[in-house]
């Protein structure tokens, strides 16, 4: 992610007050809890865009479809610091340096339907000695908005992309 658009993320979430509310309270369901032994270590508020890029489908070439591609975010913590950024792998990189690597394991769609799925990962490698160097499982959770456009991707627009504003709750996990 560009600096500017690092800062431009931030600003735009502490105007907004979504940086500063706090971790909501969220419900999480088994399948997306991660396995015993492992104990929370860090949250962090995730303000950014979910980029998607107009393709042809995979089930019929002759259509087009959006795809998703990273996401890019800034991540803050409770009381509205930014501590981190969020982008393609998918990553969490620390401003300490250190970084997580994850992989989906479970997933669940927005019960209304409006927002990308809640999902829980496993770490694929994380590295540093900060916040985010031992992680073993990441959580997806409160997500609003983000998900792909309805509309607005046909063969003429191959290659487009689509930068879909969302917010996230992500949750990180060592071992116990």
């Amino acid at each position: 992610m560009s600096a500017r658009l690092f800062h431009a993320a931030a600003i735009a979430a502490a105007l907004s007050g979504c940086a500063s509310a706090g971790f909501p309270p969220v419900a999480v369901p088994a399948a997306l809890q991660p396995p015993a032994g492992h104990q929370l270590s860090l949250a962090a508020n995730a303000t950014g865009v979910q980029i998607y890029v107009c393709s042809a489908a995979k089930a019929d070439p002759a259509q087009a479809e959006w795809v998703f591609k990273a996401p890019e975010a800034a991540l803050f913590d409770a009381a509205g610091a930014v501590i981190g950024k969020h982008y393609a792998g998918p990553t969490w990189e620390g401003n300490d340096g250190s970084k997580v690597v994850g992989e989906v394991k479970a997933k669940q769609d927005d019960a209304a339907g409006k927002a990308i799925p809640w999902l829980l990962l496993a770490a694929k490698s994380a590295s540093g000695d900060g916040v985010f160097g031992r992680v073993s499982y990441v959580q997806r959770l409160a997500t609003e908005a983000g998900k792909a456009p309805a509309d607005g991707c046909t063969a003429a627009d191959i290659g487009k992309q689509a930068r879909v504003p969302y917010q996230a709750l992500y949750r990180f996990y060592v071992p116990g």
